[in-house]
């Protein structure tokens, strides 16, 4: 059966390599409906309090922007890989034709620097926060329009054919890249047929169109899929090349001992443990409302009074009094400072957990902590979506639908990201250790598991 069903994978893959143009088109209508659903809005006022999804633009497309679009392209990226990446991305679509007219530039060195993807994303979700992304047309243009002017920018300068910015620069490319790791799906490249087929290729004078891999893999020693878009145009190339399925622990765990980075771990520890946290927190934290009390009456008591207008323009802090709903320059110190240190309490609390669990099997090393970091990959990953689907909850309930149910589908999903947390974790664990050393350094990454699962539980549960 399982055979079966890896003769129908490697199909599809190859369906997908012939069928570029069906490919192309499903692209570029995806483009011509986010288009629509980023700049239309902004032409219509701001939606009240009667507003509904199908009566209203503005809030329709918040539903389709943050109720549906990212959480599921997030889950997609666990069960299919980078396939939103290859095929559906109107980023990706745009970057790419437009590098197909490159003044083609080599990639720059500060371009290709691995802290990216944790800068970008940091920086796109504190500023979403403070510009109130999830509510507002014109700050939404303002974050994905912006990005996706960037992305055509890049691939009119850099690296002709080649996606350039989603390789590098892509705010949340960091984030698809981890949550791909999982998927149980890959291109598989087998060396050796390559090595073989290309020498009896040389042989015979027959001439094998060369691949353009946009996200610029390198295709004969690709063995993960965190980089692949899963696009299938190298699907059977060289016969060395098929889409089939995989454990959805190998690549954590085998690859991650030799290929985990310490940007890989702070995007996953910093960036989705921390600052995601913090950034969902801070609208329903009662330790935001006091900080935020705190800092007010020290300010207030040294007559510091510039500090509570609410003069910004609306593309730095949000201002929209229309619908009272203004931020103070305090508003935006404590937004900002609250997430970072959400950020820098619980990432370096769990931190501490995974450098203590690596210690314990006898053997501390830098590589091990980047390794055992990546076993939070799920929980991570769960916590986006959990947050990001805050938002579909509180649209849909604002229509009137019960959400009861939504309590035992959070509860469900951070119990089986949890347990996938646990196993990932004790697979790497007893790659190093055994007996007890291996159960003391277990209960060390369950300590660092545990603090997140506290984190979402005052989140939806006690505060």
């Amino acid at each position: 059966m399982q055979n079966k069903f890896s003769v129908y994978l490697a199909y599809a893959g190859n369906w997908m390599r012939d069928h570029r143009k069906v490919i192309l088109g499903i692209q570029w209508a995806i483009v011509l409906i986010y288009a629509v659903l980023i700049i239309v809005p902004c032409f219509y006022p701001v939606p009240d309090n009667d507003a509904r999804i199908l009566n209203n633009i503005t809030v329709f497309a918040q539903f389709c922007f943050w109720g549906i679009w990212w959480p599921f392209v997030l889950l997609s990226m666990i069960f299919l890989g980078r396939f939103w990446c290859g095929v559906m991305c109107p980023e990706g679509a745009l970057t790419e034709w437009a590098a197909k007219h490159s003044v083609g530039r080599p990639i720059p060195k500060w371009m290709r620097w691995g802290g990216w993807p944790f800068v970008a994303f940091a920086l796109t979700t504190i500023y979403g926060q403070l510009v109130s992304v999830y509510q507002y047309p014109w700050a939404v243009l303002l974050v994905l329009g912006g990005s996706t002017v960037a992305a055509i920018v890049v691939g009119f300068i850099y690296a002709k054919q080649k996606r350039a910015w989603c390789k590098y620069l892509c705010p949340v490319n960091g984030v698809f890249a981890l949550l791909s790791k999982l998927a149980p799906v890959y291109y598989k490249v087998d060396q050796s047929a390559w090595d073989a087929n290309l020498q009896h290729e040389k042989a015979n004078l027959i001439k094998v169109a060369p691949v353009n891999c946009a996200p610029l893999q390198p295709l004969r020693s690709m063995q993960g899929a965190s980089g692949c878009h899963m696009c299938g145009r190298c699907s059977g190339y060289h016969n060395a090349i098929d889409l089939t399925f995989r454990s959805p622990t190998d690549e954590v765990v085998r690859l991650g001992a030799s290929e985990a980075t310490f940007w890989q771990m702070m995007l996953i520890i910093y960036g989705l443990l921390g600052i995601a946290i913090g950034a969902f927190h801070w609208t329903v934290s009662p330790i935001f409302i006091d900080y935020k009390l705190m800092l007010a009456e020290f300010f207030v008591d040294h007559e510091i009074w510039w500090i509570l207008d609410t003069n910004t323009p609306w593309f730095l802090l949000t201002n929209y009094p229309e619908n009272n709903d203004v931020f103070s320059w305090l508003d935006g110190l404590c937004i900002l400072t609250y997430i970072l240190g959400t950020a820098a309490v619980l990432g370096s609390s769990i931190l501490v957990c995974i450098t203590s669990a690596v210690a314990t099997v006898g053997q501390i090393s830098k590589q091990r902590i980047y390794h055992l970091a990546q076993a939070f990959i799920p929980i991570a990953g769960a916590g986006v979506f959990l947050g990001l689907s805050a938002t579909t909850l509180s649209l849909i309930k604002h229509e009137g639908i019960k959400t009861w149910w939504a309590n035992d589908i959070r509860l469900g999903i951070l119990l089986v990201s949890s347990l996938a947390v646990a196993w990932l974790g004790f697979k790497i664990l007893k790659l190093w250790s055994s007996g007890i050393r291996l159960v003391l350094s277990f209960a060390w990454l369950l300590a660092g598991l545990a603090l997140v699962n506290i984190a979402w539980g005052y989140m939806f549960w006690w505060w």
